[in-house]
């Protein structure tokens, strides 16, 4: 079983099954709706996620027919997505996952979409907390 949360903690779920097939989408719609260069997204089966808290608090925004971005009302976390076509399945951002998580990511999609300024696999510095220039500036 996985956690979740969103980002103020109101919305909690639990995925009680595996995630599959996840992959870094970096199409336009994807960069749009995290605000970053790309999501992350795995699949998980409807019937595994249960809605612990904040249901009421879940709202959707359909950007295609039959296709639906769900988010907390309140933090506007993406939670996951849905789509009629595909009602078994749901589409999961896997930024809200408060578990770790065996499965990986098995690839980087829409790159002829990704930002200009993104670097995919770059060799960059990585810090465990804010970079050192970061901590002077405050």
């Amino acid at each position: 079983m996985y956690k979740a949360s969103c980002l103020c903690n109101a919305v909690q779920l639990e995925i009680n099954g595996p995630i599959e097939s996840i992959i870094h989408c970096h199409c336009s719609l994807c960069r749009k709706s995290s605000g970053t260069a790309y999501a992350t997204n795995g699949f998980i089966a409807t019937s595994s996620l249960k809605i612990v808290t904040g249901e009421e608090l879940i709202q959707s925004y359909a950007f295609k027919p039959g296709r639906l971005r769900h988010f907390c009302s309140r933090c506007a976390s993406p939670l996951f997505s849905s789509n009629a076509d595909l009602p078994e399945k749901l589409r999961l951002r896997l930024g809200v996952l408060d578990s770790d998580i065996e499965e990986r990511p098995g690839s980087h999609n829409f790159v002829s979409s990704k930002a200009n300024w993104d670097e995919i696999n770059a060799q960059i510095p990585h810090y465990d907390e804010f970079e050192p220039a970061r901590m002077k500036a405050k």
